[in-house]
């Protein structure tokens, strides 16, 4: 018994002696994690991998065999999270996380969504659990690329591409988002509020060409809390531009441009200015 009790206490301490110097040693990892948040319509999508160096080898058909299912990064396999619901290469992807796994090819990729989303590598990877595949054109590169590198391009409020660089090929695919039927569902039951958003109303309508008439009503309803405003001026003149109204846009650029040179601001000057030139 007293044997026991010695090499119960001898683990014990070994344990704690090799605790205690692993939480002293910190070294970084061979492959950098990097977590991207990206805002797209009203939601956001977060990408989380691990980047890999090249260091001299040979990745793709090579380290990385083609026809293989690849974790996309190193480490645990990528994730990719969406707060919305979105369409991924014309196929609808609910809200949700979801592991990023690739089968690399000569010419063309084949992408996965997995629906189980934390997995080490592709040790445990089950095509039976997969939410989505397509397939992707690779583009080639004469200067090679030694960080495998994600990131989001072309990115406006409904739209965005995801592009995976690495070596000397890259590809992407496109993510979309629908929001309007959202938003043009909120603005009627806000406007129906104490509290009318009439700025930010017309402003979505400005810039996705709903209801001028609508918007300039709503406009001028906002700037009469602060009349002497060139802020507000600017923003009624490109509304009454995009109507056609050119003699109105000019009237009020103009007078926004007073309005501006009256409280030395120079960017509302010059913002008031640009859209009397278009006017004229």
């Amino acid at each position: 018994m007293k044997k026991i009790y010695f090499y119960l206490a001898a683990m014990l301490i070994a344990c704690a002696w090799q605790n205690s110097y692993a939480q002293l040693l910190k070294v970084p990892q061979l492959s950098s994690a990097q977590t991207i948040d990206q805002e797209l319509g009203l939601g956001k999508i977060t990408l989380a991998y691990s980047r890999p160096n090249v260091k001299g080898r040979k990745i793709f058909g090579g380290m990385i065999p083609y026809g293989a299912v690849w974790r996309t990064g190193a480490n645990a396999a990528t994730t990719v999270k969406f707060t919305d619901d979105v369409t991924i290469e014309g196929n609808k992807v609910p809200a949700g996380e979801y592991g990023l796994f690739s089968i690399p090819d000569k010419d063309q990729w084949t992408v996965i969504l997995n629906k189980t989303a934390h997995q080490w590598g592709a040790y445990t990877y089950k095509q039976s659990e997969d939410f989505l595949r397509f397939k992707v054109k690779t583009i080639n590169h004469t200067d090679p690329l030694e960080t495998l590198t994600m990131q989001f391009n072309n990115v406006d409020q409904t739209k965005c591409e995801l592009e995976v660089r690495w070596e000397n090929i890259s590809f992407l695919f496109h993510i979309s988002t629908d929001v309007d039927s959202k938003v043009m569902a909120n603005i009627d039951d806000v406007m129906n509020t104490d509290k009318k958003p009439y700025f930010e109303a017309a402003l979505y309508y400005y810039e996705n060409s709903k209801d001028m008439k609508k918007a300039l009503e709503w406009i001028s309803t906002a700037e009469k809390a602060e009349p002497k405003s060139p802020f507000y001026k600017v923003w009624k003149a490109r509304i009454q531009l995009k109507m056609g109204d050119k003699a109105g846009a000019l009237s009020t650029a103009q007078e926004g441009v007073k309005l501006a040179k009256a409280q030395n601001d120079k960017e509302y000057e010059r913002l008031n200015q640009a859209v009397a030139d278009q006017a004229k």
